[in-house]
């Protein structure tokens, strides 16, 4: 019987709370059904996507990447950087933050033991780029979603909106891991030893997997409704792992820890928006949908994030942003997404990178985390704030 952790307890108590909330009336049952009502489709779309990049990691598609893009560097560590710089980004942007920090990671220590490369710089990498590359579309991140449905944008829509702040977020990002990891100095080496090509196990899994994933991106890029993109993705590549691996479809593939902890976040929320929060956001936030406004949402997101997580923060704080405020709505999903930098529990995806870490042997020093990650956010949200405004 597998150990109940800490912070599984915390999902289930916060959902334990939200039900709470509905039984006792503190969170009207009509408010409750909307809630839900909002989250059934990003909570389908999570599932998918999820169930999608566990099953494309098993047929051994982000390994094989991770190989190729060490040999195409050709122990050059200026070339690996920008080669894996774009691989975290991409993943980021077309399959999920999560699917960065939870199975990017092990593939970049993976690769680290392999070719003697510092495992620490190819880590920083993947949980600083899973935050702020969440900007470009509405399924790189969650707070994206509810973002586009709040503003009325297609995936189209919102990439020609944020492609512009992405960018700066990106180029801010890269500035500083080359500066405080991937430079001579910080890494310690000249070069690093490619690896010998990787072989793939299964080509069919490969090919499907593989296939099943841009079928996703094209559909989302199309204009389909994202949980149903994801879902049609999962159905082909569980289809042909249960007939190449059927021992690898289990129980685990579902993310029900997500779930759990999305489903309780939104009964209790809404709650606490009822009875006083709203009152402290607006006194935050503002209504005012000019440049200050915009920059008061974004330190107020990345503020909260911080301190109590990044998803809770932009509920909140979309809860009291004025309806036509479109611009100012913008600002706080940056500070949400490119702020969580500091604290490990700014953002899921910060703990589950830090879980990974761990398990890996990779020793991660807090306090140097925290500052690197302040000097970040310091940089990068005003910037991407002001290129929001230009864009």
């Amino acid at each position: 019987m597998s150990r109940v952790s800490t912070l599984d307890w915390i999902r289930f108590g916060l959902l334990l709370s939200g039900v709470v909330c509905v039984l006792t009336g503190i969170l009207p049952a009509r408010d409750a059904e909307a809630s839900l009502r909002r989250i059934a489709p990003l909570l389908l779309f999570l599932a998918s996507v999820i169930v999608l990049v566990e099953l494309t990691k098993e047929a051994g598609v982000f390994d094989v990447i991770a190989d190729r893009l060490a040999i195409i560097g050709r122990g050059r560590y200026g070339m690996l950087f920008l080669l894996c710089v774009a691989f975290a980004s991409l993943t980021t942007m077309f399959l999920n933050l999560d699917t960065t920090a939870v199975l990017l990671t092990p593939v970049m220590l993976a690769l680290a033991i392999r070719t003697g490369i510092a495992a620490l710089p190819l880590a920083m990498t993947t949980v600083w780029l899973a935050n702020t590359a969440s900007l470009l579309l509405p399924v790189s991140n969650l707070t994206n979603l509810l973002a586009a449905d709040r503003v009325m944008l297609t995936p189209r829509e919102f990439a020609a909106r944020m492609w512009f702040p992405q960018l700066v977020a990106i180029a801010v990002t890269m500035l500083l891991l080359w500066a405080f990891y991937w430079r001579r100095g910080a890494r310690g080496a000249d070069r690093y030893e490619p690896p010998a090509p990787m072989k793939i196990g299964d080509p069919v899994l490969f090919a499907v997997a593989s296939g099943a994933c841009l079928l996703f991106i094209v559909l989302v890029m199309t204009g389909a409704h994202v949980e149903y993109a994801a879902t049609g993705a999962a159905v082909v590549t569980v289809a042909a792992f249960a007939w190449r691996s059927p021992r690898s479809l289990t129980a685990s593939l579902i993310p029900w820890q997500l779930l759990v902890f999305v489903t309780g976040l939104f009964l209790v929320i809404p709650a606490l928006v009822l009875h006083g929060l709203d009152v402290v956001m607006t006194a935050l936030i503002g209504a005012d949908d000019g440049a200050g406004g915009a920059f008061r949402a974004a330190l107020t997101g990345a503020a909260l994030s911080n301190l109590i997580n990044n998803l809770p923060a932009y509920t909140a704080g979309e809860a009291v942003v004025p309806v036509d405020n479109g611009e100012q709505l913008l600002a706080l999903l940056a500070g949400t997404n490119v702020g969580p930098l500091i604290t490990p529990w700014a953002s899921l995806a910060t703990l589950l990178w830090f879980e990974w870490c761990r398990r890996h042997d990779l020793r991660v020093p807090l306090r140097r985390f925290m500052l690197h990650g302040t000097v970040l956010a310091a940089l990068a949200l005003p910037a991407v704030v002001v290129a929001l405004l230009l864009s």
